[in-house]
């Protein structure tokens, strides 16, 4: 008589309690690797705004872009003259940005200027036209970065 070959369903079920444990192991890792990359891009976009706000300072006579949300993202956007004005002739400064960021925990890239309650995801981002602080706008631990 010839033997027949082939697995027998416990070696297919160690095989596949294996794998299901590996994969236990493995997924977790790549679900922290995404929310690190998120805080790490949150925090070059938080740089680059930051330093782009206190440039338009410098360049402004010690003013803030604080003219409202489209204000704000207009002057941060668009070329202005010293008084923050949307250029019309004379010397130009900006644009400072080409766009507002996209928060990476919210999914937007709205800002909001007026100062709302920290942590409320309605917006990308919140700006304080008093003290120039610019923050996210996700959750209470990352909007204070």
């Amino acid at each position: 008589m010839k033997a027949k070959s082939g697995f027998t369903l416990v070696e297919i079920l160690i095989v596949v309690v294996i794998l299901g444990i590996l994969a236990a192991i493995v997924i977790p890792q790549f679900t922290e690797a995404s929310t690190e990359a998120k805080t790490s891009s949150l925090m070059t976009d938080l740089q680059t705004m930051r330093s782009q706000i206190e440039l338009y300072k410098v360049q402004h006579n010690d003013d803030l872009p604080t003219d409202g949300t489209a204000g704000f993202v207009l002057a941060m956007t668009a070329q202005t003259d010293i008084y923050g004005a949307v250029w019309a002739s004379g010397p130009a400064y900006g644009p400072y940005v080409q766009k507002i960021p996209t928060n990476a925990f919210t999914d937007k890239e709205t800002v909001d200027v007026l100062g709302g309650a920290l942590g409320d995801d309605s917006h990308g981002w919140g700006f304080d036209p008093v003290t120039g602080a610019f923050h996210a706008d996700d959750s209470p631990e990352h909007a204070l970065l």
